[in-house]
């Protein structure tokens, strides 16, 4: 179990992966479960105990070690084409290689049959583990070839210790309210830390109240702020895979696609996140409304939450939650203008919001 030690909690996913490290069965594993919780930690702690070297694999440089993960929304069957090209090398030096397919929910159709051939019947010598946040888009036919390594939500106890722990002079209420905005994951509370992203926090609960206490509300302004927020995570992810990436001599095609990919994807999860911190802020206001403030998301912010429930939001503010998670699927699932769906949003919520306030 000390593998995992770099992912907190998850006893039944630590147990599964020992297991399998102590009987040498499966070659294909599925790690699923939220974001931040520990799986892309695990799947390489995985990796790096089979390879027998922690810090090549760390850097991704350990020659058995192949790694997808996507460029942009999807992995396309290019992609997979690729990795099955390299899947019947043997070994350089180890006994193993081994697959990491990370964000594997975002397969398309075509990738995801292509995958599913040598799922099926992998090399002896190969180890495929895939990286999903979620089943729903996987086919059933790729899940009956994996065995399932299941990943919860931490508790707020678990997040709360490793706020602590990476932030000792904050102060307990500030822990407190910290661990439950980060909802169970550890990536939000990394976010949560970073002062850049406390900004954005702000900027996102003003647009949040704007759309019904601000009678010259803008949309296009409202949607401008997420995504000013999702650019700037972007920028600070591609400047930090660069200075990774130095001294390791990749190629500079590759190093460029994992440029690219940690800013793309520092986008889409900033963008994500804002849209579940909306989303939470509208649900805290029918929390608050019921009396029920100790469950509120936004533990720090009652004072304005008791304020604006007093606005008599009511059912208007359960629809508006429902209406940013629709957008958040949509988003999520679909290839779509995040400008353009942003500013909906918002024009929608500006409807169902200001219509209920009272004055």
């Amino acid at each position: 179990m000390e593998r995992f030690a770099s992912a907190p909690e998850q006893p039944e996913a630590k147990r599964l992966l020992s297991a399998a490290l102590a009987e040498d069965g499966a070659h294909a594993f599925l790690l699923h479960g939220p974001p931040g919780v520990g799986k892309r930690a695990a799947a390489f702690a995985f990796a790096a105990a089979l390879l027998g070297d922690e810090r090549r694999v760390a850097a991704r440089s350990h020659p058995d070690l192949y790694v997808l993960e996507p460029l942009g929304e999807m992995i396309r069957i290019d992609d997979v084409r690729a990795l099955r090209h390299d899947l019947h090398m043997r070994p350089f030096e180890a006994d193993r290689r081994v697959y990491l397919v990370l964000g594997a929910e975002r397969l398309n159709e075509d990738a995801a049959d292509a995958l599913l051939k040598d799922l099926e019947e992998p090399p002896p010598y190969a180890v495929i583990l895939l990286v999903a946040s979620e089943l729903g888009p996987l086919p059933p036919t790729i899940l009956s070839r994996c065995q399932l390594v299941p990943f919860r939500r931490l508790s707020e106890r678990a997040v709360r210790e490793w706020i602590a722990g990476q932030a000792p002079d904050r102060s307990e209420d500030e822990v407190r309210a910290l661990a439950r905005a980060a909802a169970g994951r550890l990536d939000r509370a990394h976010r949560l830390l970073d002062p850049a992203a406390s900004e954005r926090r702000e900027a996102l609960i003003a647009a949040a109240r704007a759309v019904y206490l601000d009678p010259e509300f803008e949309p296009g302004d409202a949607a401008a702020a997420l995504l000013a927020g999702a650019d700037e995570r972007g920028q600070e992810a591609k400047e930090r895979e660069q200075a990774a990436l130095e001294g390791i001599g990749l190629p500079e095609r590759e190093a460029d696609q994992r440029v690219r990919r940690a800013q793309r994807g520092a986008e889409r999860d900033e963008l994500l996140a804002g849209l579940e911190g909306l989303e939470a802020w509208y649900r805290d206001l029918v929390v608050v409304s019921a009396g029920a403030e100790q469950a509120a998301v936004h533990a720090d912010r009652l004072a304005e939450l008791g304020e604006d429930a007093a606005l008599g939001l009511g059912d208007s503010a359960a629809r508006a939650a429902e209406l940013v998670r629709e957008t958040w699927r949509t988003l999520e699932e679909f290839n779509l203008n995040p400008s353009l769906a942003l500013e909906a949003l918002f024009v929608r919520l500006r409807r169902v919001l200001r219509a209920a306030v009272r004055v």
